[in-house]
């Protein structure tokens, strides 16, 4: 990411990019962590991120000319979807009868009312049959239990066509598509180990050549293959490892420079992974990640947090994503630490068969 310099040469404190003083790492290599500094933060981040998005639930919804050829997808889908898509993994991963496992719930009972239950999708794949993002916004929910029988229907024949198989796309974008077909409980367009190996991280990339878009892509690759982080032992032994070298640094990075989106994602992916809970790297970030906070629950994407008292301190486009993936990575750190394994209701679409490729 950056390197910032702690010290100026006459050994005075430096500055970061924003100006501020430079900070010590949250994370020294070989250093204890804080034992229970993230357990101290993390209910409270959580239950302040959920209620914050719950407070702006109406922000999601969709408008009348969603199915325009204008409307902008990324700006009102897109948000929808991972509305659904965090939601239904906080509500899997919190335990009943807890407020966050009912606001989560909420949530995403409120995302699928807007896509009319389905048929607004349906709608969509219909006009758009090349397209992928129906069908995983679709699968996003079918993970969670909710279907709709004319939108398989559809799909079906059309995730059989070569058109399909052959989309042209990243690696790791391709993984999220065998991941969806697996919630959808259909054989897979190809073998998700294969996909992996052409990805940046499945090539165990040369650590300092992490940065931004291949931060995230990256944290996506790890999500799609365990599946919002509900199976991590889906995560290769050699994978597992590099990652658990190198997070610290790149969470370190990312807290340097600002980027408490991508920082929330590492700390996602770090409770993705099979095993022990990497609890210095935990102990180490969350707290910093949990002053960056505002008052309110909500999270900026980038830069210097605010210090404005106001209800909105922050435009919603600009940090509704970093406020779910707070509330995700939260859970899933909960649930890391804990080790007690996901909890909660367990129902939903039958695992999708493999597709084997030579």
């Amino acid at each position: 990411m950056t390197t910032t310099a702690t010290e100026d040469p006459q050994g005075r404190p430096g500055q970061d990019p924003q100006g501020r003083p430079a900070r010590e790492p949250a994370f020294t290599p070989g250093a204890s962590g804080a034992s229970g500094a993230a357990l101290a933060v993390l209910p409270g981040v959580l239950t302040s991120a959920l209620a914050w998005t719950d407070a702006h639930r109406t922000r999601f919804a969709l408008p009348d000319d969603v199915l325009e050829p204008h409307t902008q997808v990324n700006a009102t889908l897109k948000p929808l979807g991972e509305l659904a898509q965090l939601g239904s993994t906080i509500r899997r991963t919190t335990a009943p009868g807890t407020p966050e496992h009912e606001v989560a719930g909420d949530l995403v009972a409120y995302a699928w009312e807007q896509v009319h239950e389905g048929a607004l999708l349906l709608e969509l794949l219909r006009a758009e049959p090349f397209a992928a993002y129906p069908y995983e916004i679709y699968a996003a929910f079918a993970g969670y239990g909710l279907r709709h029988e004319g939108f398989e229907a559809l799909a079906r024949p059309l995730t059989a066509t070569r058109a399909w198989a052959h989309t042209e796309q990243h690696a790791n974008r391709q993984l999220g598509l065998v991941n969806s077909e697996r919630r959808v409980g259909v054989v897979t367009h190809t073998d998700a180990g294969g996909v992996l190996s052409r990805t940046w991280l499945g090539g165990l990339s040369e650590p300092w050549m992490f940065e931004g878009p291949s931060g995230y892509a990256l944290t996506h690759t790890v999500f799609h293959l365990t599946d919002w982080g509900r199976m991590p032992d889906r995560v290769p032994k050699k994978i597992d490892g590099y990652l658990r070298t190198w997070l610290p640094a790149w969470a370190d990075g990312c807290l340097e420079s600002g980027q408490w989106d991508l920082t929330g994602e590492l700390l996602a992916v770090a409770a993705s992974l099979p095993g022990p809970a990497p609890v210095e790297l935990l102990d180490a970030v969350w707290p910093v990640l949990a002053d960056v906070q505002h008052p309110t629950g909500c999270v900026p994407e980038t830069g210097v947090p605010v210090q404005d008292p106001a209800p909105d301190p922050y435009p919603f486009i600009d940090c509704y994503h970093s406020t779910l993936v707070t509330a995700f990575a939260a859970a899933l750190s909960l649930r890391s630490l804990r080790g007690n394994g996901e909890r909660g209701e367990t129902g939903g679409a039958a695992p999708g068969r493999e597709r084997r490729t030579a």
